[in-house]
């Protein structure tokens, strides 16, 4: 498996333990590392460990995996971040003193400022074109507008930066929710949390229209396992999937990940996680990344821990139905393809207070579009789990546009 170059990582390791032989994978791993250190955590319903491992001890671990049949994989633990396309940046005044480090410094923002450029321009022209009176362009592409299902008995979770717990638009609401980010309560600083949860399970009547939420009768599900700065780790996210999957949560949208290079396979942490959902009727689904930038030609594989094969990817389109700029692409050969399509250009949806309101773009904003949606055919067909993967995959609108850019085309409504 290729190695995450260039990945930021925290010092501690994530270890996978066979799910039938949990026990004693905790115990061939206690004879290696001191698994009842402070920062360590122990998952035994997901079958993975969090430890902090020494230089010294990171040989004789490694062999501990590769010798011990209920020790599976070892990794890096990541730091993730909230996937959400660039806003614009000023232009900073020039130093005097110009290296060539700084022009080609320069140059890329230049890129950079180009390419937000067209995004802020394919926004406007997305909100000119579109009639966004009572719903957003995304709702109706997607025929949630026309849908008689709410997700009325469907769980979601939304693994994010928290949720503005005082946004009028959800008052009435039950909402569950938990912070697993040291310090800081679910009220969330940020916005991306609030955002990712309007669009998955908003009101069907906000109390300024448009409407902007699919699943209007889902029970939420709030985690914070991002800080107010938009940054966490995998132990973080794993934590949120244990305590969703403890609550029974049918659906789990993470918007949320790291970027990945050419070459680069997938985790199999995550993936065995993902499996380990599946099988207990949870469908994960998760932001496909936005490192692209292809009016410059440069395009970027799946992020992780989107690039997982049990693990739904979203790609992000345009009110055109074309791929967005800043989405990834499936390129790589071993995991890292495009499931599924959702809108994720000029997405309006709640904020928190005093703003209220905001659009914003990001495969992260496609997510919970496939993420509602999946509660509404959870609810319409009482599928979970695998099956309703597939019932999603299958239901897809057909797009005249690679696979590897929008997987089995645009989420659909029942």
């Amino acid at each position: 498996m290729a190695q995450n170059i260039g990945a930021e990582t925290t010092g501690r390791y994530l270890v996978l333990v066979r799910e039938d032989a949990v026990s004693e994978g905790i115990q061939a791993l206690s004879e290696t590392v001191d698994i009842s250190a402070s920062d360590s955590l122990v998952f035994s319903d997901l079958g993975v460990v969090v430890v902090n491992v020494e230089p010294a001890q990171l040989s004789s671990l490694s062999i501990a995996v590769q010798e011990n049949s209920s020790l599976l994989a070892i990794e890096p633990e990541q730091v993730v971040y909230a996937l959400r396309d660039e806003e614009l940046n000023d232009v900073r005044s020039l130093s005097t003193s110009v290296s060539v480090d700084y022009l080609r410094g320069y140059q890329a923002a230049v890129a950079s400022l180009t390419d937000n450029l067209i995004s802020a321009a394919q926004s406007q022209a997305v909100q000119a074109a579109v009639d966004e009176t009572t719903a957003t362009w995304g709702l109706q592409a997607t025929k949630v507008v026309n849908s008689q299902y709410s997700g009325r008995g469907i769980k979601v979770a939304v693994l994010d930066t928290g949720f503005d717990l005082t946004h009028p638009d959800f008052l009435d609401r039950r909402i569950t929710s938990k912070s697993f980010v040291p310090g800081e309560e679910v009220q969330d600083r940020h916005g991306h949390g609030t955002h990712c949860i309007g669009t998955a399970c908003g009101p069907k009547i906000p109390a300024t229209l448009p409407r902007y939420g699919v699943a209007y009768n889902a029970e939420i599900f709030a985690a914070k396992v991002l800080s107010n700065q938009g940054s966490g780790t995998d132990s973080q996210i794993l934590q949120g999937i244990a305590w969703a999957l403890a609550n029974g949560c049918d659906i789990i949208s993470m918007s949320l990940g790291s970027r990945t290079f050419p070459g680069q396979s997938y985790s199999p942490i995550y993936e065995a996680v993902a499996q380990r959902a599946l099988s207990r009727g949870s469908l994960i689904v998760a932001a496909a990344g936005n490192e692209s930038k292809r009016s410059s030609g440069m395009i970027a594989p799946v992020g992780r821990p989107a690039n997982c094969p049990s693990i739904m990817a979203v790609a992000a389109l345009n009110a055109q139905l074309l791929v967005a700029n800043f989405s990834t692409q499936g390129i790589n050969p071993d995991g890292g393809q495009i499931d599924i399509a959702g809108p994720g250009v000029a997405v309006r949806s709640s904020w928190p207070l005093p703003t209220q309101y905001k659009t914003i773009s990001g495969t992260s904003m496609a997510t919970p579009h496939v993420a509602g949606i999946a509660a509404l055919h959870a609810e319409a067909t009482g599928l979970r789990g695998q099956a309703l993967w597939n019932l999603l995959m299958r239901s897809a609108r057909r797009l005249p546009l690679p696979s590897v850019d929008v997987g089995a085309g645009l989420v659909q409504a029942p």
